[in-house]
């Protein structure tokens, strides 16, 4: 064969390998760390900016709770139990985070008590985030122990779940910076 030939035959050879390649480029790409989120209560969240699915997988989960019209209340009550800095320094964790409409379900006397008490406050909201993160796949038949040394059950199918039997899980595996975060339609009690 001669060399003409030779270049001729890997050009060619190129050519056909670069030709897929270079469509790939316009092909969607899928990411493990896309957000893909589940539930009836995403539709409620923002769809850009502040809140939003986008902007909370950039930044650490208390960060991304004050941002976020939903998790107003949580932000506050991890400020004053002072847990903000605990949750954004922590890895992998995960968080079934009370939306506002949760703490508006307790009591302004049971909620203005545990306001009070940091110690029963910080009791409350450890109970809410588990040192590992949990995937969806995860929550069928699930049992976690939390930060608070107690366990929580979560169960259900599809895209219906449910933590310790009664709080929905409205909005599902939303990605932050550290943690993955389930929206839940009551605030958790861990056991007395």
């Amino acid at each position: 064969m001669s060399s003409h030939r030779i270049r001729t035959s890997a050009a060619a050879i190129a050519a056909v390998v670069a030709l897929p390649l270079s469509l790939g480029a316009f092909a969607p790409q899928a990411s493990a760390d896309t957000p893909s989120p589940f539930g009836t209560g995403c539709s409620s969240l923002p769809n850009s900016g502040k809140g939003s699915t986008t902007e909370m997988s950039k930044e650490r989960v208390a960060t991304a709770a004050a941002n976020n019209p939903k998790l107003t209340k949580l932000a506050l009550a991890l400020k004053d139990a002072g847990l903000t800095t605990k949750l954004n320094d922590a890895k992998h964790i995960t968080v079934f985070a009370p939306t506002n409409a949760a703490f508006d379900k307790v009591s302004k006397m049971q909620l203005a008590g545990l306001l009070k008490d940091k110690a029963q406050l910080k009791k409350v909201l450890t109970y809410h985030v588990v040192d590992k993160a949990i995937t969806p796949s995860e929550l069928p038949n699930g049992s976690f122990k939390t930060l608070e040394g107690s366990t929580l059950k979560t169960s259900g199918s599809g895209e219906s779940f449910k933590v310790n039997d009664t709080a929905k899980i409205v909005c599902g595996d939303i990605k932050t910076a550290n943690a993955t975060v389930y929206l839940v339609d009551e605030v958790l009690m861990p056991p007395s």
